[in-house]
């Protein structure tokens, strides 16, 4: 698959009293729906048109999502709209990081259907990235990416691998084979995303095995996001990642609801980032 290397978009000048060197990172991933809001099973009927035209109510969607983002210092975002009609032409991505005092924010669009809609994976982050990496994930239909985001040194780097996964399971095998390759290059990786299947799934068992990546809990369910029973968005890492905090956030601003986790660094692997806004 293709691999094209970008630098994120830095927002904000850091001065020298705002850098840190980070011994943990609080990582938080949400499928965020574009800012529709289905929370109710009927929503997917009655606010069906938000998919395509403009709402106002959006914005005060994404406000709520900055702001819980605003506590976290890489957010992984899946169904963001970069700039369309429906978003008013507006990129979702830099707008939250813009709202959430991120320094730095990239978005890979995958699905791109003109001024209809941008369909795109985001990230939000207070770390500068060393470098981020789009691949094209395998698929018979285009619209499925992985962004590989590099942090640290070239010695010893933390890779974080952003995803929105296929719905079919033949085709979730394929991507997690060529995600898998990828992450055994390196020893500390982070894999955060929607990857549409659980952790019991034939699949997500096949990755687990294939690599050194695995799920620090199995019980957070985060779909539907009015009654979830579904364990469908995951934060995976290697075992030399020590994780300090795990659970789904009752944040009810998408069909889904975001998970979060807190892992402390290893002395080997050097961050240099903006603190939070306090």
């Amino acid at each position: 698959m293709s691999a094209v290397v970008h630098t994120a978009h830095s927002m904000y000048h850091q001065s020298s009293a705002k850098l840190a060197v980070k011994t943990r990172l609080r990582l938080l991933s949400y499928n965020i729906q574009a800012g529709v809001a289905s929370t109710r099973p009927h929503h997917y009927f009655t606010q069906s048109w938000k998919h395509v035209l403009p709402h106002l109510g959006s914005f005060d969607n994404l406000d709520r999502i900055a702001h819980l983002a605003s506590d976290y210092d890489v957010v992984a975002l899946q169904e963001v709209d970069a700039g369309s009609m429906r978003s008013y032409f507006v990129n979702q991505i830099e707008y939250l990081a813009r709202r959430g005092h991120f320094p730095y924010w990239y978005h890979q669009t995958n699905r791109n259907l003109g001024k209809f809609a941008q369909h795109s994976n985001g990230l939000l982050s207070r770390i500068q990235p060393r470098d981020i990496i789009e691949h094209k994930l395998p698929g018979l239909i285009p619209g499925r990416g992985l962004m590989m985001v590099r942090y640290g040194s070239d010695d010893h780097p933390l890779i974080v691998l952003l995803a929105h996964l296929a719905l079919s399971k033949r085709v979730r095998l394929q991507q997690f084979a060529f995600i898998g390759e990828i992450a055994n290059q390196y020893e500390h990786v982070v894999l955060m995303g929607d990857l549409n299947c659980q952790p019991q799934s034939n699949e997500m068992e096949t990755l687990l095995e294939n690599t050194r990546l695995c799920e620090p809990l199995e019980a957070l369910h985060t779909f539907p996001s009015w009654r979830p029973f579904r364990n469908i968005d995951h934060i995976l890492v290697t075992p030399s990642l020590k994780v300090c905090d795990m659970r789904v956030l009752s944040h009810a601003v998408s069909d889904h609801l975001p998970i979060a986790l807190e892992i402390a660094v290893p002395e080997n692997v050097h961050l240099i980032g903006q603190a939070p806004p306090p």
